[in-house]
């Protein structure tokens, strides 16, 4: 069903956020990434960056890649999150809505072939960064348990994944 490959394919797939290495990007010719932060950088239920999270942060800004959080989580989740490490954020983004996807390029600087979007959910990101013509980069969510908002989006998303690997168009996630 091409409908569902053009809406809910992502461009890539990896394991882990900190897969998606500065020489990745620059081998897709990528200059910034907006990326989900609840169960794509840390668990939808941890408040603060990891070690690992502020390595691979500091590790994309040391490769002038910019970065900016797109996430659909309210203000005080998103904010708190972002503000103590200075990085640029868009909190209740309505993802998969186009209007913040338009507004992060905005705020990046970047074109939509520069840029591309790092997340968990097919529904939410994927869904939007193709609707939005951005490339798309999916990856197994950090924690199996989601907030109870997505819990429908999973279920659906199931569904499509199992359409994905029927047809070989995913491997990674076994």
């Amino acid at each position: 069903m091409k409908i569902i490959e053009d809406k809910f394919l992502p461009s890539h797939f990896v394991n882990r956020y900190e897969d998606i290495t500065p020489e990745f990007l620059k081998a897709h010719n990528i200059k910034a990434v907006m990326t989900d932060l609840d169960n794509t950088l840390v668990a939808f239920d941890e408040p603060d960056a990891d070690d690992n999270v502020l390595k691979w942060i500091k590790t994309l800004e040391d490769s002038n890649i910019k970065l900016l959080i797109l996430s659909n989580g309210n203000d005080n989740r998103v904010a708190g999150f972002a503000e103590p490490h200075g990085i640029e954020y868009i909190s209740s983004a309505k993802k998969p809505m186009l209007a913040n996807f338009h507004r992060g390029l905005k705020l990046l600087g970047t074109k939509k072939a520069n840029t591309v979007m790092v997340g968990d959910q097919l529904m939410t990101d994927v869904f939007g960064a193709n609707r939005a013509k951005i490339n798309s980069i999916l990856v197994v969510p950090v924690k199996e348990k989601d907030g109870w908002a997505t819990y429908l989006n999973r279920r659906i998303e199931r569904v499509i994944m199992k359409y994905f690997k029927k047809k070989n168009m995913i491997t990674w996630e076994e």
